[in-house]
């Protein structure tokens, strides 16, 4: 509700940047990185198109990777590094198909609210349909790039 002159309104809020918060900030109290699945095409968005894949581009929005990250309610905006080269990033929260950890996998799907090029509104009820998360390469990249092929080191205990 919105206190407007002397009338009382009602006005129509999107939930999903507040979704999106709350989700970036229950993976990162667990411990995970939050990645973010964004259609590249949806008007207004300002991503590095070298990265992009099926018109989406996966995202890493941890702290470490995006210490100036801003989560507002119209967009959203940080600096981070593809391939070692720093990127000013900024899109719609529209344009946000998802959230998920990078580690498990967990998060939550979200619904297109306007029509893209790419991602017509009656596409599907449900964004992730085509993709699950884990078949995107990641965008950001917080450590240096990553040979294709080639899994991430892993450290093992020796007695």
């Amino acid at each position: 509700m919105v206190w407007c002159e002397e009338n009382l309104v009602t006005a129509s809020v999107s939930p999903k940047p507040y979704l999106l918060r709350a989700m970036h900030e229950w993976i990162s109290d667990c411990g995970h990185t939050p990645h973010v699945i964004v259609d590249a095409t949806f008007p207004g968005a300002q991503v590095p198109k070298a990265y992009v894949k099926d018109g989406k581009i996966v995202l890493n929005l941890s702290l470490k990777a995006a210490p100036k990250l801003k989560l507002g309610n119209e967009e959203i905006e940080l600096d981070t590094r593809f391939g070692g080269v720093s990127h000013h990033v900024r899109f719609p929260v529209d344009a946000v198909l998802g959230i998920y950890a990078r580690e498990t996998g967990e998060g939550m799907p979200m619904e297109i609210t306007a029509a893209s090029p790419a991602t017509p509104a009656a596409t599907s009820s449900h964004p992730m349909h085509a993709t699950s998360p884990p078949e995107f390469e990641e965008g950001t990249i917080d450590d240096g790039p990553t040979k294709p092929g080639r899994a991430r080191p892993k450290l093992r205990i020796v007695k």
